[in-house]
């Protein structure tokens, strides 16, 4: 039993004795019956209307509990619409005073949760606003009347990083492109002139509008700044450049040059000012000594002659170069003369560097090929013949390859410009190939002049005889002892030399003393005994002519050999 049903009982029960007691008190007082009746009808009248009065409240508690459950259902419902949530429900049977509670409860949860989510709109909306502001940008399109969901929050607060993050990005731009600008307008000498300059220049950081036209602006204002600083650099290297040349021609000693050294870097205003004047200068005086800067640029016009491979006709075709009358006309001629040079040895400076790589090379094989045919070359003192050997090897690898990459290239520089490319007045390939049938036809006249040298001393002897003669000693040969040598046969000398009538004939078939052979490593000779007889010096230089031409092999592969 519930305790409320026992306090119900007792309260019949008191009263009960509380009628009881009343009635033994008028019973003790002898009240009549018909007052007594009327007494009780007051007792019974007021605990009616007391218990009426508390039921009366009590019902008035049940409504406005339901009325406060129906209110608050009523703004549960829109409250969960305006925040995009499910609507309330109540898990199970619940009394009416809790289900009021949980409501009340859910309400102002909801409540808070509207007024939270505002709150921060609010706050992202002026921060939006400052950051478009300064960025120039729209503002983000949110309904600020109604309650954002946490999705549009989110959204929203990604929208803020983002402009954070760009005007990050583009104040580092603006302050780096500042910089750079004002370092730009102190090299020119510049004073910001237009409002947009001074609001760049002059005026707070943080006021700057980051806007990407401003941006793109101050961009431009860069580059035009450093195109102007670019072609101002470039006049102060050209005014250095004729400077120093006019210095040259003129014969400026050093103590005058370094009275100006402090000119030589930089490019200021006030030092393009200052070289100009001492061009100025320069030339005045360079008017003054005509004869000694005509002469000056004539030694380096022949510099660039050699340089770019002039032949004899197109030097002389330049006739102020041999002119004597040193007036200003002339040496106008002279400069037009040296910048043409100058300007088409730049333009073609890889070609005339790749055919100076080759005659460097050629000129190296010839004196390869000289040293080659020198008997000499054998004494092979520290490993020369090795040496040259070796470098003779790898350059005919390596000039073949050096003639067809710059055949490729000139073939390719002929069609760009539609005229043939000249080496001292001919075609470079037709120069090369001279250059080759030179070499073999002196090649070819050599070994002509060794057979007809050869050929007539082989008559002489055939004819006259060959008279006894000590072959020359070879330098680096160790000399050679009697018990080394074999003796000759006494007998067989005294016959050949006693039977003179059969002389000429076998005057060309003598004996040969012995004679070490070089092994082709360059290494010491070893002395071999052979067979008994003398070489004549002819025989000596036949056969060191033969071991030579051994070990020269052929000139390059390809290339005629004699």
């Amino acid at each position: 039993m519930r305790r409320s049903e026992v306090l119900a009982e007792e309260s019949i029960v008191c009263l009960q004795k509380a009628l009881n007691h009343l009635r033994e008190i008028w019973e003790l007082i002898g009240i009549p019956e018909d007052q007594r009746l009327q007494r009780t009808e007051v007792v019974k009248k007021h605990i009616k209307d007391l218990l009426d009065m508390m039921i009366a409240e009590e019902e008035s508690l049940k409504e406005r509990l339901i009325k406060s459950i129906s209110i608050c259902q009523k703004e549960l419902n829109t409250l969960c619409s305006e925040l995009h949530v499910e609507p309330f429900q109540e898990e199970g049977e619940t009394t009416i005073l809790q289900l009021e509670k949980d409501l009340r409860t859910q309400v102002e949860l909801m409540r808070k949760q509207k007024r939270e989510r505002k709150q921060e709109l609010k706050l992202l909306q002026e921060q939006d606003q400052e950051l478009c502001e300064i960025l120039c940008m729209p503002h983000y399109d949110v309904d600020s009347t109604s309650v954002p969901s946490l999705e549009e929050l989110s959204q929203f607060r990604q929208h803020v990083a983002t402009l954070r993050e760009t005007k990050a990005s583009r104040r580092e731009e603006f302050v780096n492109i500042k910089r750079q600008i004002i370092l730009c307008m102190e090299d020119l000498d510049h004073t910001p002139d237009t409002s947009f300059e001074r609001d760049v220049v002059c005026e707070d950081e943080d006021a700057f509008c980051l806007s990407l036209e401003n941006i793109a602006t101050l961009q431009k204002l860069l580059r035009q700044l450093e195109m102007r600083k670019s072609q101002n650099e470039a006049v102060c290297e050209g005014l250095r450049a004729q400077i120093r040349e006019l210095w040259d021609r003129l014969q400026i000693p050093a103590e005058e040059r370094e009275a100006v050294a402090t000119l030589m870097t930089g490019s200021k205003a006030k030092v393009r000012k200052a070289l100009q004047l001492e061009v100025d200068r320069l030339e005045e005086l360079k008017m003054q000594n005509m004869k000694k800067v005509i002469e000056a640029i004539r030694v380096e016009l022949a510099q660039y002659w050699d340089q770019c491979f002039y032949s004899q006709e197109q030097r002389q075709a330049f006739a102020p170069y041999y002119a004597e009358d040193y007036t200003e006309n002339l040496l106008q001629l002279h400069d037009a003369e040296i910048v043409r040079l100058r300007n088409y040895y730049e333009v073609h400076k890889e070609l005339f560097e790749g055919v100076q790589k080759w005659e460097e090379s050629w000129r190296l094989f010839l004196e390869f090929e000289r040293k080659a045919s020198d008997p000499s070359r054998f004494t092979n003192r520290g490993g020369n013949l090795l040496k040259e050997e070796k470098q003779r090897a790898k350059l005919q690898k390596t000039l073949p390859k050096l003639e067809e990459e710059l055949k490729a290239r000139i073939e390719m520089w002929e069609q760009e410009h539609s005229k043939a490319f000249v080496v001292n007045g001919q075609k470079f390939m037709e120069y090369v190939t001279e250059q080759w049938e030179m070499h073999r036809l002196e090649k070819e006249r050599a070994k002509q002049e060794r057979q007809l040298k050869n050929k007539k001393q082989t008559e002489t002897e055939m004819l006259y005889g060959s008279a006894p003669r000590t072959p020359s000693k070879r330098r680096g040969l160790a000399p050679s002892t009697p018990g080394k040598v074999r003796k000759l046969n006494t007998t067989t000398m005294s016959n050949a030399t006693a039977n003179s009538s059969i002389r000429p004939v076998f005057a060309g078939t003598v004996y040969r003393s012995p004679v070490s052979r070089l092994p082709p490593s360059g290494s010491k000779p070893v002395l071999t005994s052979t067979c008994s007889g003398k070489k004549t010096p002819h025989s000596i230089k036949h056969g060191a002519n033969k071991e030579n031409q051994e070990l020269n092999g052929s000139i390059l592969s390809g290339q005629p050999s004699s």
